[in-house]
């Protein structure tokens, strides 16, 4: 069907939308990667360097999208990435739990998120609940368990996030708070955007740019920029504090930000359910490769031993099923579903997810295959030098 109002046929007619409705410093900060973006970019050109090999007869009339991840039936093999304070909506992560739960799959939450855990895990109960290693041991800890206790089936430890890289291209200003002055500075940016004003204004209140996820629920709750403060200031994580965070939590466990195999490797010996492969949205170190090139030397290393998700440039079904061709169980987006909630909230999200559906859905007709479970190597084109 075509684009109207109600509906975008592609993720790129979504970010054309979000980029048209946000102030400008809002939609930079959902573009923003490292430096020169050069990872941020391989991230979605490589995608391009794949090719398929497809059948022509004895196409399956009905294909089954569904899998299994983390121990959570999903109807398809795509999970919402976590993603931090999601100011581009007033409904943030709940709109996005709502969309992914009516899609079936699953939402990761971030710690970062400006929306209580437990109001989300009340949304989707299919909710991986992720943590940065922020404070001690036992803060990690208790601020999983708080999640756990919200109804999070699974646990999301990010290590792909260790740089404060200045962006070639500037980056936008972010307020420690909304308040006179910061409204003030940003109205010039606000006024040309009735639509998002509008949006805010019906909501009842302003962006809220506290995490209140990082501590007690009952407990005071820090700005982003506060919660920045504390994660620069606790030290990072050594595989043994991984591994004991592992023991301690004793469900499904996921370490995302793996681009090595030996890393790869590390994980499995600690016990993770799962990995994700992954350059944190090329906002991590540039001109490290994009995560689809990673993931075959990843998956040859310990893909029969642990479930391998790809994160990283996915913008189309397609996508989804060359990330599966190549071994990953199955993939996480975090852009694409937030220029859905941009362009249109809830129904924004589930747009977006739609898309993924019926794209990863026409590329298995097209490749003869009837299960997201038969794809295979065989399906792709991987050029020379392709792959790590």
């Amino acid at each position: 069907m075509a684009s109207t109002k109600d509906w975008f046929e592609t993720v790129a007619e979504a970010q054309r939308r979000a980029k048209r409705r946000l102030p400008k410093g809002v939609y930079l900060a959902l573009v923003a990667g490292a430096e020169a973006g050069v990872t941020m970019d391989d991230n979605v050109a490589a995608f391009n360097e794949l090719r398929f090999r497809p059948h022509i007869a004895d196409l399956p009339a009905e294909r089954s999208l569904a899998t299994t991840v983390m121990g959570l039936d999903v109807s398809m093999p795509v999970l919402i990435s976590p993603t931090g304070v999601q100011a581009v909506h007033p409904d943030g992560e709940l709109a996005v739990a709502r969309a992914a739960r009516d899609a079936g799959t699953a939402i990761g939450l971030s710690s970062f998120a400006s929306q209580p855990v437990e109001e989300v895990g009340a949304e989707n109960e299919k909710m991986l609940f992720q943590s940065y290693w922020v404070g001690s041991r036992e803060d990690v800890l208790a601020r999983a368990e708080r999640a756990r206790a919200a109804g999070a089936k699974g646990l999301i430890v990010t290590v792909d996030w260790v740089f404060g890289y200045r962006r070639d291209w500037g980056s936008p200003w972010i307020p420690e708070k909304i308040d006179l002055k910061a409204m003030m500075r940003y109205a010039p940016q606000v006024a040309p955007k009735p639509g998002y004003l509008w949006t805010w204004l019906r909501s009842g209140h302003l962006p809220d740019l506290g995490v209140p996820n990082l501590g007690a629920r009952e407990a005071a709750v820090p700005t982003f920029f506060g919660a920045y403060g504390q994660w620069m200031g606790s030290p990072q994580p050594t595989w043994k504090d991984l591994a004991w965070l592992r023991e301690q939590w004793g469900g499904a466990f996921m370490i995302k930000g793996i681009t090595r195999p030996d890393d790869a490797r590390r994980a499995v010996d600690i016990g993770a359910t799962a990995i994700s492969v992954s350059n944190h949205g090329g906002n991590n170190l540039d001109s490290t490769p994009a995560s689809i090139r990673n993931l075959p030397g990843i998956v040859d290393a310990v893909g029969g031993e642990i479930e391998v998700l790809l994160d990283g440039g996915i913008r189309r079904g397609g996508d989804v099923v060359k990330a599966l061709a190549l071994g990953a169980k199955a993939v996480m987006i975090g852009r694409a579903y937030l220029w859905g909630l941009a362009a249109g909230g809830q129904r924004g999200v589930t747009n977006v997810l739609e898309i993924m559906r019926q794209g990863i859905s026409e590329t298995l007709l097209g490749l003869g295959r009837s299960s997201v479970h038969e794809v295979n190597r065989d399906d792709v084109i991987v050029p020379s030098g392709f792959a790590l």
